[in-house]
């Protein structure tokens, strides 16, 4: 199992990219409010899609996935974090 974090500045981008992940099959995608280090206004909290790609037997990341978060998150102004564990 790996996660995935996609942040985005706007709620709406991080909600359509969740919705079009979860069309592609991933079944685990969730919209969080994403708190970063040295924010304390709620308001400047970003909004972040939180993926876990494959299951108990599958440990390794997909590496088209992580171009593929990677891209989403550079078309909307975000950015991707690979490993938020």
């Amino acid at each position: 199992m790996t996660e995935h974090l996609i942040v985005f500045p706007d709620r709406d981008d991080a909600e359509r990219v969740a919705d079009d992940l979860v069309d592609e099959g991933y079944l685990e995608v969730r919209v969080v409010r994403e708190a970063l280090a040295g924010e304390d206004d709620g308001e400047d909290h970003e909004w972040a899609v939180h993926v876990v790609e494959g299951g108990a037997g599958d440990s390794a990341p997909s590496e088209g996935a992580r171009e593929r978060f990677a891209a989403l998150a550079e078309e909307f102004d975000g950015w991707y974090d690979p490993d938020p564990v």
